[in-house]
């Protein structure tokens, strides 16, 4: 059967390329045709935009999605200072027409109070495979080429940056787009949660940034 492959991440980097079609029976059969050397632990298959077990029979034309382990590469939790130019350079694409990023940072007042710093705590795991989730869904909704998103974990001072995101796309309409529905969903939907600390003393303020 021949399927269309379709990497992200640290797979395409790897690679080289982010799509191509190969000859494979079944999602079993499709790292060993990529021909990338040792598979790496915790890939994830999706075919026509589903999970997929290793089982699963392919038919012609089938879109097989690999996936890379949620815990690293466009979609990280850092307690180390962010970088705007590693986010860009991870969506960098030929194809694209336009990078739009986002850069959060923590503000000196909140609600009338003057805050001394901040704190993240988030569900490891479980939040970078949301921010991943996000990123497919806004690929379905526009034309992408690609999405990274990196936060912030533990004490983020003020002015430091604590949620940068770079979407790339052919067209800036969907990269601008594309980037305010990130930061929005990614308020309501990560499981990652602030503290304000004030001078004399502090509140959590629920999931989102």
């Amino acid at each position: 059967m021949t399927v269309r492959v379709r990497l992200f991440a640290g797979l395409r980097e790897r690679a080289g390329w982010s799509r191509r079609e190969i000859e494979a029976s079944t999602v079993a059969d499709v790292w060993n045709a990529l021909a990338l050397g040792d598979e790496p632990e915790g890939l994830l298959y999706a075919v026509n935009k589903e999970y997929a077990e290793r089982t699963r029979a392919l038919a012609d034309g089938d879109e097989v999605a690999v996936i890379p382990p949620v815990s690293g590469g466009a979609f990280l939790l850092n307690d180390e200072p962010l970088s705007l130019d590693r986010v860009v350079d991870e969506v960098r694409d030929e194809r694209a027409g336009a990078i739009a990023t986002f850069t959060g940072t923590t503000r000196a007042t909140s609600r009338g109070r003057d805050v001394v710093h901040l704190d993240y705590e988030a569900y490891e795991g479980m939040a970078e495979q949301v921010m991943a989730e996000i990123a497919r869904e806004l690929s379905d909704r526009y034309e992408l080429c690609a999405v990274a998103v990196h936060h912030r974990t533990g004490r983020v001072a003020i002015g430091e940056t604590s949620v940068v995101i770079a979407v790339s796309a052919p067209h800036r309409s969907d990269a601008l787009a594309a980037c305010r529905d990130a930061i929005d969903q990614l308020k309501e939907r990560v499981p990652l949660w602030k503290k304000e600390v004030y001078a004399g003393g502090e509140e959590w303020i629920g999931r989102g940034s």
